[in-house]
């Protein structure tokens, strides 16, 4: 299935103007494919008219978000799950994304244990990687 527009806000909390996820192109159970535009206006944009690596990592979150939230519209939940970032790992950024280009992040779902999930996420711009990253994501 795909999302987007207001259907985003379905399945992620956060709100305008922090939205960093415009659709989600691909989804199954463990696996998702999000895009992004970054435009002048996007809450981690720099002087230099790049998104920060800070809004990378945030971008990657919320695609896990997306996730989330589409798994749990699938179990007819009626509010997006909350997750908290516990940790970083491998984030690695190759450069920063233009203002007008559209990111391109694929996540998956590794291990699972109650309420933590590690998660892999990595950014393109066309087919260039761009960034990556692994998540440990708390569920409240």
């Amino acid at each position: 299935m795909r999302y987007q527009g207001e259907d985003i806000k379905r399945l992620i909390p956060q709100r305008e103007p922090f939205i960093m996820v415009d659709e989600i192109e691909v989804v199954d159970d463990t696996h998702a494919v999000t895009t992004f535009t970054v435009l002048s206006d996007t809450y981690f944009i720099l002087p230099d008219a790049t998104m920060s690596e800070t809004g990378l990592i945030e971008h990657i979150a919320q695609s896990c978000s997306a996730l989330m939230g589409s798994l749990a519209l699938e179990q007819h939940l009626t509010n997006p799950p909350v997750g908290l970032i516990g940790e970083v790992k491998r984030f690695e950024c190759q450069r920063r994304p233009l203002e007008g280009e559209k990111v391109c992040t694929t996540i998956e779902f590794g291990f699972t244990f109650g309420n933590v999930t590690i998660a892999t996420g990595e950014s393109r711009v066309g087919e260039e990687l761009i960034a990556k990253a692994q998540l440990k994501i708390f569920m409240q």
